[in-house]
């Protein structure tokens, strides 16, 4: 069910052309799936890196690692502005040496996000390049960061924030929303 005071940025269908869309372009950049796998950051990017793990073995017949990201502890504002953050797991039970990773996330907004998720991805090792995937790109950036693959540049106020639902708890059907909020943390 679409929040009150929402606008649907984009809809199921546009969210699944958008995948599509993204899936052959990472093929078609990368000469294939070879050597490729997908982060997905928590929360949001996990489950479009799950999706495109489909496509992209639809489009090439063979499976795509996907592991998950949780950037909490790699935050610049950890000790500023979070009260008592929730750590959550991080997964990653493959190599990155000589990968070639794409960072999976739903919204890019001003890029801090990104960067913790590049700094907990060295932990893990050191791929062969980091291309940035983001559903959403919605400007504002505070940091020099640029996704390789956006399913749509949406204009945002910095008061707005942006919600990818998909697989809605509401019952709802996917969808990106836009509303007005206090604190748009993303």
């Amino acid at each position: 069910m679409e929040a009150p005071n929402a606008r649907i940025v984009m809809n199921a269908d546009e969210i699944a052309r958008a995948l599509r869309r993204i899936a052959g372009e990472v093929t078609e950049r990368n000469r294939g799936a070879d050597g490729l796998c997908l982060v997905g950051v928590r929360k949001g990017g996990v489950p479009l890196a799950y999706r495109l793990r489909v496509l992209l073995r639809e489009l090439e017949g063979r499976d795509v690692p996907v592991g998950t990201v949780d950037i909490n502890l790699y935050r610049d504002d950890l000790g500023t502005s979070l009260a008592a953050p929730v750590v959550g797991r991080s997964d990653i039970h493959f190599e990155l040496e000589g990968r070639v990773v794409l960072l999976v996330d739903d919204v890019l907004f001003t890029g801090r996000t990104v960067r913790a998720a590049i700094d907990a991805l060295m932990d893990y090792g050191r791929p062969k390049a980091v291309q940035l995937c983001a559903l959403i790109d919605r400007g504002h950036r505070e940091l020099p960061i640029a996704a390789d693959y956006i399913g749509r540049a949406v204009e945002t106020r910095r008061d707005e924030r942006v919600d990818v639902l998909l697989d809605a708890d509401d019952g709802g059907p996917d969808r990106a929303e836009v509303r007005a909020s206090a604190e748009a943390a993303r």
